[in-house]
């Protein structure tokens, strides 16, 4: 793994397997990895053993195997520049798509990941970018559901359940304008929800540092009944997940989803919302 420093983040990008990115850390903590890293963690695929290695990747929405199974243990090419790193996945041939990240320092500091899937096959293809992050262990998720008008009469938010998630889960917390999600190393059942997220970004605190991803949001349509952000754990991993919009895809045709990563210390948090409204920056 090669590390460089973007946006006053260190990214550790492995050549060897991806598009990846396993490693994310503070500038003024290089050695601090904020990413979880699981070798040899994964499912058995028609294809093969997955693995999931751990860090950032991209996939291909909504979720179906073995499609975003898809194995990506192959080495990879890696354009480097000037704070900015090009990751060009392998062609996935029986998925007839080529998946891209590109790194490069924010306008506003921090760093842009920007996910691009192109069409390789020769029919239309209907599908949406996903983000997915392996966070380190013993954290949790923040998932902003801002309300609209008390007054409302209609419904203006959306929370997205998997079959396997226990709404008793003493992980999840809701919070007036937030949901949280808990990472337990003690606890192996696995447990995901998914929202609208209003406004568009989700973070995820460990050990005094605070990751906020954010995103342009749309009216989409997005996968998953609507999800523009989706957390998942068990007690190996909390994965946080972010997702573009569904694009028809035309021969030849890109999809991208953009978000811009940013990482402050800010010392201890409780997954409440009058400690994350203290947190500068962390607002609606």
């Amino acid at each position: 793994m090669k590390e460089y420093v973007i946006g006053g983040l260190v990214i550790g990008v492995d050549g060897e397997i991806g598009p990846r990115i396993l490693k994310l850390a503070p500038g003024e903590k290089p050695g601090k990895n904020l990413f979880g890293v699981l070798p040899g963690t994964g499912v058995e695929t028609a294809e093969g053993f997955w693995n999931i290695y751990g860090g950032h990747r991209l996939w291909t929405a909504p979720e179906a195997k073995p499609r975003s199974y898809s194995l990506d243990d192959s080495p990879v090419r890696v354009e480097t520049g000037k704070e900015h790193i090009k990751i060009y996945g392998n062609m996935e041939i029986n998925n007839a798509v080529q998946k891209e990240i590109e790194i490069k320092a924010g306008e506003k500091g921090g760093v842009e990941v920007v996910h691009r899937i192109k069409n390789t096959g020769r029919w239309r293809v209907e599908l949406a970018c996903w983000a997915l992050t392996v966070m380190k262990k013993g954290g949790f998720a923040i998932l902003p559901v801002k309300r609209g008008c008390r007054q409302g009469l209609l419904p203006d938010r959306k929370l997205i359940l998997w079959p396997y998630t226990d709404l008793s889960d003493r992980r999840l917390v809701m919070d007036r304008d937030f949901i949280f999600l808990q990472q337990d190393k003690n606890t192996a059942s696995p447990c995901k929800i998914g929202v609208s997220a209003n406004p568009s970004w989700a973070a995820y605190w460990v050990d005094g540092f605070l990751f906020t991803k954010r995103f342009a949001g749309g009216e989409g349509p997005y996968p998953d009944f609507g999800c523009s952000v989706e957390a998942y754990t068990n007690a190996e991993m909390l994965e946080l997940e972010t997702l573009g919009a569904l694009k028809n895809l035309e021969p030849g045709n890109t999809a991208e989803h953009k978000e811009v990563w940013s990482v402050q210390e800010v010392g201890a948090l409780s997954p409440c919302q009058d400690a994350v409204d203290k947190v500068p920056g962390v607002c609606f």
